[in-house]
């Protein structure tokens, strides 16, 4: 076996989780800045064989475009542990994140065939587009707290039926979203009533209730599930955490990301600048606008909720408390056990002294001197309340039927082959193409794509004077990510 631990030039060498924990004791900004560092050079790492990219897909290959579940033999691609969904095709995590600028979206050169069900029928592959992985941190918070508000919800309805000894009926809702109703049905009397819950009138979240915001599909929870999957099936590099001392894609390599890299990695993604606007670039005086360009851009957002597109693409939620933790320590998203087995906690991944930055204030990125001497923090998100922030991202966070235009050939995940959460607009007029597969070569032709639930907004659109449907579109192309680091102009 070859050792992970090998210094290699240009690559960094694997963070010690441990040391971290350590420097968060003497200095908790400071821990989250250097972990910050760490991860923006695991993230732009040109990765070699020897330190462990790639897996044995075959004998002497070690790298594919394609799911091969037809190499079954020992060691290659089919018998991967975990098993893969397509890859690996790439040496870096920027190789594919990198439109307009590193960590953005992927050309549709870019785009990976996976294969989750194993079939090996090239008409069974998904086609997937490379997302943006800017402002993030807040996404996850959403998410969390969406699920808190809707988890407390099916709480109080079972104790509500178990004290009325009747079924009652409760009606869903987090942030102001509905995600239908819950019933339940006291299921004995006394202290020994727990409540029989029926889910079957839920809308838009899975039986457990927990909003699922990372993947085309929301297949992740968290952002450290995210870049874990991603470094395995991408990039063929298989963190400890993922498979503990085994060589599970048999390239000869183990250990080939640390605890504290993946550590490093979610922080840094997580506190990745948010995505911003031509309008507010402008009123910083950071770009410039006619006004004729100013007031169609208005207008623009005036169509985008006369077609009604707003209520699922909402432009903005509130979050009560502004901290991104890692680990969390929200039930759901916590993890006790990591998927190698080993203990979370013994490996130093505690909740209860978890890395954790402020979405306000703690950003490094685009943190900007305006002429006026004025610091403006752009890259962080605003203030809200007494510990909040006000997210500008265009989701509900739900689930949609988004029609046959739209389906993946098969249902892979088990929640309908045409469903899809609500992809965000922020950032959307930086990061064509657009849609899952990448084939909307225009704003104009993904919004003509959309159908089943959105086929109303659609046909509202389409309805619309050209000059009108420009506008919308312009609103959509001033959603856009910049960067203003004055040093690192790809940071």
């Amino acid at each position: 076996m070859l050792s992970a631990s090998v210094a290699f030039a240009e690559i960094p060498q694997p963070v010690d989780q441990m040391e971290l924990m350590r420097r968060l004791d003497e200095d908790r900004l400071g821990c989250f800045n250097h972990a910050f560092e760490a991860g923006d050079e695991i993230t732009e790492a040109t990765y070699t064989m020897a330190r462990g990219v790639g897996a044995r897909v075959a004998e002497g290959q070690y790298f594919t475009r394609l799911p091969r579940a037809d190499l079954a033999d020992t060691g290659d691609w089919a018998q991967h542990e975990p098993q893969r969904e397509g890859g690996p095709q790439a040496h870096s995590c920027i190789s594919c994140h990198s439109s307009p600028l590193a960590n953005g979206a992927g050309p549709l050169a870019m785009n990976v065939a996976i294969d989750p069900l194993h079939s090996g029928e090239p008409g069974q592959f998904l086609e997937r587009n490379t997302l943006h992985l800017f402002g993030l941190g807040a996404v996850q918070r959403i998410a969390e707290e969406m699920t808190q508000e809707l988890k407390a919800q099916e709480a109080l309805v079972a104790e509500q039926a178990c004290a009325k000894q009747e079924p009652v009926t409760l009606a869903l809702t987090a942030k102001g979203i509905s995600f239908g109703d819950l019933t339940a049905t006291p299921d004995a009397q006394g202290e020994s009533c727990t409540g029989q819950i029926d889910y079957e009138q839920l809308y838009g979240v899975a039986d457990d209730l927990i909003i699922r915001a990372f993947g085309w599909k929301g297949t992740h929870i968290t952002l450290r599930s995210f870049a874990r999957g991603a470094a395995h099936n991408e990039m063929g590099m298989q963190a400890v955490e993922l498979v503990g001392d085994a060589d599970g894609d048999h390239d000869g390599v183990t250990g080939e990301l640390s605890i504290g890299d993946l550590t490093a990695v979610t922080l840094y993604m997580a506190a990745l600048e948010r995505p911003t606007s031509k309008l507010e670039l402008a009123d910083l005086g950071l770009t410039e606008l006619t006004d004729d360009e100013r007031a169609r851009i208005e207008r623009g957002e005036a169509r985008l909720a006369e077609a009604a597109c707003t209520s699922c693409h909402v432009p903005s939620l509130e979050l009560e408390k502004a901290v991104f933790s890692e680990p969390s320590a929200v039930p759901g998203f916590a993890e006790e056990e990591l998927p190698s087995g080993a203990d979370a906690r013994a490996l130093g991944l505690d909740p209860d002294r978890p890395l954790w930055f402020d979405l306000t204030k703690d950003q490094p990125n685009n943190r900007i001197t305006l002429a006026s001497g004025e610091e403006v923090l752009l890259g962080a998100f605003a203030p809200s309340g007494e510990q909040g922030a006000t997210v500008t991202w265009y989701s509900d966070f739900r689930r949609h039927d988004m029609g046959p235009a739209l389906a993946d050939p098969v249902d892979a995940y088990g929640m309908g082959a045409s469903v899809w959460p609500t992809r965000s607009l922020a950032g959307v007029g930086s990061t064509g193409p657009w849609l899952h597969h990448g084939h909307a070569t225009t704003l104009r032709e993904a919004i003509l794509a959309h159908g089943g639930e959105a086929e109303a907004s659609k046909a509202v659109f389409a309805a619309m004077p050209e000059e009108q449907q420009a506008e919308l579109i312009a609103f959509l192309e001033n959603l856009v990510i910049e960067n203003f680091d004055p040093e690192e102009e790809d940071h």
